[in-house]
This record gives structure tokens, sequence and C-alpha cells, in this order.
């Protein structure tokens, strides 16, 4: 049986993913380790690099220390079999595989031979995961971009949305063509993990015009920062376990993500070997990938020389971008920023009103929603919430009965008759009498405030 499976494997490329982030301590090892588990608890072949450090973190985390490291199998004295680690439920681990830029130090013929080594290997597996090196790194760049997918792993701490946001503006300015995943680690549920990603997203559609896709997210608990310490990941507990079940989503997720990209035809090793040059890393520029169907395979013996992206028309969501960041600039130079708000917000509403539809509303919608209502004081507050009860019972449905019974408009005139406030002020003639009992000099705004206050004293 296990060499009727092995050929087919042995004749395709693995589905590649980088887990990366923009600083450390957002748990980005122990999300590749417990993802790794969790796809070879289902069966799947996982080759698991870790490429972080040469101190081998995944190990570590596994309560074990390597004997050998991919530096070993570069200077000679190891082979790659001798380096492999295995773990539970079969994944395999290659520690240190950050040494794996120092490869195209070496003579031609050496690093020509570990790169092939680490092809034929990875041809073997599934998947094949990497962990990155935390920050802007050159080598983090190219493990990123020798991988079909990255996944950039965050939390709620503003450093940490700081830190990525940098990770991913600098990956699009050295030619990155593809969509990063972001994960929400330790996040204190699904609507903190889902509004920490909007908030990442939202800067980067604003100042790079991208978007980002959302893989999921990690919630914190006493269960995963306990396995960490004790060196026994979550994946490894019962499949009931609440910590375990979150990789098993998550891996879920993987897989849907997988199935929307192409998968690349040559693998971890290729790309490494296209970047370098007569055995010299290409500059951090190389990160942009070539459509997967050219791409080199690791036996090829001349590798193009890494170039700068080739610059790309500026899309409409890009000039959008940047029209309403002249606008934000223009305002805030303005002496008179009131005026200019005044009249873009106008203009901005007549524009969406030219078509009043579904996407129109949600748009609107939206907008309000995010508006920081915290910031008004008491009086604002009550003057804008009446104001926007009169605005919706302007907009509510009028029922078939109401129509019917409702006075037909003159023809001459298609505007909306005023009407009196009757749930805000009362009856009329309680108005009419308290306009005649008030001094003189006070002013209709606190009249009806004043109205409005006793009626909810007596209510």
């Amino acid at each position: 049986m296990t060499d009727r499976t092995s050929a087919p494997q042995a004749r395709r490329q693995p589905r590649t993913l980088a887990i990366t982030g923009g600083k450390g301590g957002v748990g980005k090892t122990s999300v590749a380790l417990n993802l790794a588990l969790t796809l070879a608890r289902d069966g799947s072949k996982v080759l698991l690099l870790d490429g972080d450090t040469d101190l081998a973190n995944v190990s570590i985390m596994l309560g074990r220390y390597p004997q050998r490291t991919l530096a070993d199998v570069m200077a000679g004295t190891s082979s790659l079999e001798d380096v492999i680690m295995t773990a539970e439920y079969g994944i395999h681990i290659i520690p240190g595989a950050s040494g794996v830029d120092q490869c195209v130090d070496m003579e031609a013929a050496d690093s020509l031979r570990v790169l092939k080594a680490l092809s034929q290997l990875e041809k073997r597996y599934d998947y094949v995961i990497t962990d990155t090196a935390s920050g802007l790194q050159a080598t983090g760049m190219h493990m990123i971009a020798a991988a079909e997918l990255a996944c950039v792993v965050v939390t709620p701490d503003p450093a940490s949305l700081t830190d990525a946001f940098s990770l991913i503006k600098l990956l699009i300015r050295r030619g990155y063509r593809r969509t990063p995943s972001i994960l929400v680690n330790m996040a204190q549920g699904a609507s903190q993990a889902r509004t920490v990603f909007q908030r990442l997203e939202g800067a980067a559609q604003r100042h790079l015009g991208i978007s980002l896709h959302y893989l999921g997210g990690i919630w914190r608990d006493e269960t995963l920062r306990q396995s960490v310490l004790n060196q026994r990941p979550v994946a490894l507990l019962p499949e009931s376990d609440p910590s375990c079940r979150q990789f098993r989503s998550l891996s879920d997720m993987l897989n849907v993500r997988f199935r929307q990209i192409s998968p690349k035809k040559a693998g971890v090793a290729a790309y490494w070997y296209r970047v370098s040059g007569k055995g010299k890393v290409a500059e951090p520029s190389a990160v942009s990938e070539p459509s997967a169907g050219s791409e080199p395979s690791a036996s090829t013996q001349s590798a193009p020389t890494s170039s700068e992206p080739e610059a790309v028309a500026e899309s409409d969501i890009q000039a959008c971008q940047r029209l309403i960041g002249d606008l934000s600039e223009l305002i805030a130079a303005s002496g008179d920023a009131s005026l200019l708000r005044y009249e873009a917000f106008n203009r901005f509403f007549a524009l969406l009103g030219r078509t009043m539809d579904e996407d129109t509303v949600e748009i609107l919608q939206t907008g309000l929603a995010s508006l920081p209502w915290e910031n008004l004081n008491q009086d604002q507050r009550r003057q804008f919430a009446t104001h926007l009860r009169h605005l919706a019972r302007e907009v509510e449905p009028v029922s078939a009965a109401a129509r019917a019974s409702a006075p037909t408009p003159p023809a001459a005139s298609s505007r909306q008759e005023p009407y009196y406030d009757r749930i805000s002020f009362g009856e009329q003639s309680r108005l009419i009498r308290a306009l005649k009992e008030q001094p003189s000099d006070i002013t209709l705004d606190q009249l009806l405030r004043s109205l409005s206050r006793d009626d909810r004293d007596r209510n």
C-alpha cells in the first residue's frame, strides 16, 4: 500500500505555506507546529521547515534538541535524511532551515547538491510549511516568496498590527503579487478577531490599494499557554478538546484557501536556486514571482537574474485612495477646514445618491457605524439621535393601508409636506401654552429641549 501511494506523491509538488509575522511573540511557531500536526493527524504527509532561527524553536516546543541542522548538510558532514526529525503523527522537521540562504554562498556544485536534495525531498509530501524569521530580514522575505501562500500572524496588540502592516508594505514594494492571508492569534473571541483583521485590511486598502484574506482566528486560552510551557502542543490533545478543535478549523480554512489558488509547479528549493546567481543571493526585490507555470525546476543549469518588478498601471482603487489622501491633506492644511469638510461630504453624499441601491445603503450603514459616537457630548448625542429618528420615519416603508388613506399631494409639487413631531413634543396645544408661559429671552432650542425632558420625566 505504501509503495502505491508514494508514486503519485513523488510526481507532484506539495502545497507550500509560509507562516510569518511582523514581530516576535505573536505565536507563529506555535501556529506552524500545531497546524502541521493537525494536517498530519488527518493522514497528510507534512514537512515543517524551521526557518525562524538556528536555535530550532520548533524542536524546542516539542521538548527536543536536535544534534544536526541544515548547516551540517551544507558542510557536507550529514545528509539531508540524517537531519530530518520525526515527530508525532509522522511529521518531518528540518531544523535550522533559515540556513538555506547560506547555501548560495557555497561553491556552485555544493549548492546544487543541497538544493537538489531538498527538491527531491519535498516532493514526498502533501504540505511543506515554513516557520519564517520574524521581521523584515531578506531571508524571511525570500521564504515568503518561495511559498504559494503566506500566512501573516497578528495579535490584537497594536504593535503587532503596525509591524504586520510594515511587512506587507515591504512585500508589495518588492514585487509580491499574491494576496496575503491573515491569522489573528490570541484573540478574545470571533468578534475581536474579525475586528483586528478589519483594522489591518482597512489600512492595507487605504495606503496600499490591496485587499487581504481572512484565514481565521485562534482564541486565547489557558490550555494553549500551558502547552507551550509544557512543550506539548495542543494538537496532540484529544480531538474533542476546544484548543485542539481550533486548529482543526484552521486546517479546514487553509484547504479551502488552497483550493482557490493554483498550485505552483516548482517547490521551495527551485525558488532558492532561481534567485541565486553564481553563488550570490539576489537582492530582496527578488520576491517578485512569475506565474506558477513559468518557474524553473531545481535542476535548471542557468538561473535568471532577478530584476525590479515591472511598473503596473494605477488601478481604479489605487487612484481613489490617492485622491482621498490628497483631499485629507488639503483639509488638514486648510485654515477653514470646516467649510472644506462640509463641501466634501455634501458632494460625496450627492455622488452616492445618484444610484440608490443595496450597495449605497450598505455604504451608508457602514460609514455611520464606523463614526466615533462616544466623542459627542450629551447635547450633541440628543440632537443627532432626534435627527436620526426623523430620518428613520422618512425611510421606513409605508404600509398599503397608510398610503390609501393618505391625502393625495398636489400635482404641482412632489415635495413632502412638513409635519409636527408629536412623539418628541406632545400635542400642539401644549406647545402653544408653553410658548405663552416662557420668558421672552428663551431660545427655541432651549424650549424644545425642556419639553423633551418633561416627557421623559413623566415616562
